[in-house]
């Protein structure tokens, strides 16, 4: 198949190496020259596992690149995977994407189209309704019919930053949300590869659009619900001296509870979860329902990088004091710091009067961009030299190798917000649920 995807961000890019490695033949629109560029010379734009590897491969070959629109009538079926970034209030802004969604509308338009529809996919996470009554309604502006100049459907993606394109190749689960036969079909051949070659069965799941939209949400605010109840029953536990972490390894060989997202410590972050559940509960509240769970589980959230300051100040005053913040990015695996907990621990140690350094293996360079004037080292063990006090905010499986690195701080007293580090003699160490 011939598939164009507008947007080429984490969603986007990765979408679309990995269908072209399926066999597919796909083109992204993009209206940044550069990352047009880059994806047709073989560079991936963003930082991700196996992805380099698949845009080498395929770059300029099966996955092209274009800023042109006309690509689109060319096409068998058009993903949107455009940002959805989040308003004041929580809400999200369908700007982008229904920006895409009209210029869609007006390519297909301007061509020469045959007898079938085109159909176009909602990739990004949006409210429930919003491919109904945003985007379909965007798209046909142009002067197109919905049924017979094109079709809309959801196909919302979860794959997981720093294991995308493995998720995507093994996927829990497909979710085809459309209301016309047509479009389940075009979906199924679409994701034939991918099913056929799956190391197992792959559930596929054919709803409503608006369903389909929806599970999106429910899956991310549960995990993210899961994570904060985690967190709240590990504060407990602390409070009690009990270890959090054999206490979940206990619940979770309970299945109905299961043991995964039961690893308790400083907090969700990331392009997803926050995003995801201010705007479901955003839109809850538009409709008059206080969605109290939800609202308790970003509450719980938001205060844990507090718990793990507060760990820290019983053992040292940070004020004029070096202190290592060890991870920046949001989860091991990715350069994104979008929510990062590490944002929150740096406020409050610069409020503190702390000399800030930081380390991170690949996401120096964005946070950089955001506090320019912190320091910066190039390995672990040149942000705890001298050091009063070190935080773990990411659990980087090199964090758990650090050992006589420790020797060389000023004061060892560490905080490990992700029980990565290993307690030894000679640390004060503090685990933040444990």
């Amino acid at each position: 198949m011939h598939v164009s995807i507008v947007g080429s961000g984490y969603v986007g890019t990765t979408v679309a190496a990995c269908l072209a490695d399926f066999g597919h033949e796909v083109t992204n629109v993009d209206i940044d020259e550069g990352i047009v560029a880059a994806i047709n010379d073989g560079e991936s734009p963003i930082h991700e596992p196996g992805l380099d590897e698949l845009v080498a491969e395929h770059g300029g070959d099966r996955l092209q690149a274009t800023t042109d629109y006309g690509v689109v009538p060319e096409t068998d079926l058009t993903m949107l995977a455009l940002p959805t970034p989040s308003n004041e209030d929580g809400s999200i802004d369908l700007a982008y994407m229904e920006a895409g969604a009209e210029s869609v509308g007006k390519a297909l338009a301007a061509a020469e189209t045959g007898d079938d529809p085109h159909l176009v996919v909602t990739k990004s996470t949006v409210i429930p309704t919003t491919t109904e009554r945003r985007l379909a309604p965007a798209i046909a502006d142009a002067g197109l019919e919905r049924g017979t100049d094109f079709l809309v459907a959801s196909n919302p993606e979860f794959q997981r930053e720093g294991t995308a394109v493995e998720d995507f190749r093994n996927p829990d689960k497909l979710v085809f949300g459309a209301d016309d036969d047509r479009a389940f079909a075009t979906l199924r051949d679409l994701y034939a590869p991918l099913v056929a070659a799956a190391d197992d069965e792959v559930p596929v799941v054919e709803t409503g659009i608006a369903e389909a939209e929806m599970i999106k949400y429910a899956n991310n605010t549960f995990l993210a619900s899961k994570v904060s109840l985690i967190n709240d029953i590990g504060n407990i536990c602390k409070v009690f001296g009990v270890d959090a972490y054999e206490v979940a390894e206990a619940i979770g060989l309970d299945d109905r509870i299961g043991e995964q997202f039961l690893r308790s410590g400083v907090g969700w972050g990331g392009s997803c979860f926050p995003k995801d559940t201010d705007a479901i509960i955003a839109a809850a509240r538009e409709r008059g329902y206080d969605p109290v769970v939800l609202s308790a589980a970003v509450e719980l959230n938001d205060a844990q990088p507090g718990r793990l300051l507060s760990l820290l100040d019983d053992h040292v005053d940070v004020s004029g004091k070096r202190v290592a913040v060890l991870g920046l990015a949001f989860k091991p695996g990715t350069d994104d710091i979008r929510n990062t907990r590490a944002v929150p621990i740096i406020e409050g140690l610069l409020e503190r009067g702390a000399d800030v350094v930081a380390y991170d293996p690949v996401a120096t360079e964005n946070m950089r961009e955001r506090y320019p004037d912190i320091e910066y080292a190039d390995s672990a063990a040149a942000a705890l030299e001298g050091a009063s006090g070190a935080v773990v905010v990411t659990d980087w499986d090199e964090f758990a190798a650090l050992d006589d690195e420790f020797d060389a701080m000023a004061d060892p007293v560490v905080v490990d917000g992700r029980r990565i580090v290993e307690p030894r003699d000679g640390i004060t160490y503090e685990g933040l649920t444990w």
